[in-house]
């Protein structure tokens, strides 16, 4: 199964809204969004992806449509799964994004910095 096109297109509407270094990457057989070259969001089947502070976790996996993110048996605490079906207006997915976002500029990058090779004479 694919990831949903609109709510692709929800999320990059608002996420177009403040940030302009934004990349989309194909991952996790759906659609990946990169804010200064860090996983931020993304949409997987029906239900959007969020990388969050992991000190918020034990409180925002209690809200409605909520899931632990597991794609290897292992529980990734600071990664949570929401049901499109909690996402029906801007302002409930605009709540989800803006705590993505929010952790996204303490996020560590898992851009791999170039190695700076020796000159030769």
């Amino acid at each position: 199964m694919g990831y949903s096109e609109k709510l692709a297109g929800r999320i990059r509407e608002i996420i177009a809204e403040t940030h302009k270094k934004v990349e989309e990457k194909k991952m996790f057989a759906g659609l990946c969004f990169m804010v200064n070259d860090k996983m931020c969001v993304g949409v997987h089947e029906d239900r959007i992806m969020v990388r969050l502070d992991p000190a918020l976790y034990d409180e925002v996996i209690e809200k409605k449509g909520c899931e632990p993110m597991n794609f290897t048996g292992k529980v990734m605490r600071g990664f949570v799964f929401v049901d499109e079906n909690v996402l029906k207006t801007k302002k409930q997915l605009d709540y989800w994004i803006q705590l993505g976002l929010a952790f996204n500029k303490f996020a560590r990058s898992s851009k791999k910095p170039v190695k700076k090779t020796a000159k030769k004479k």
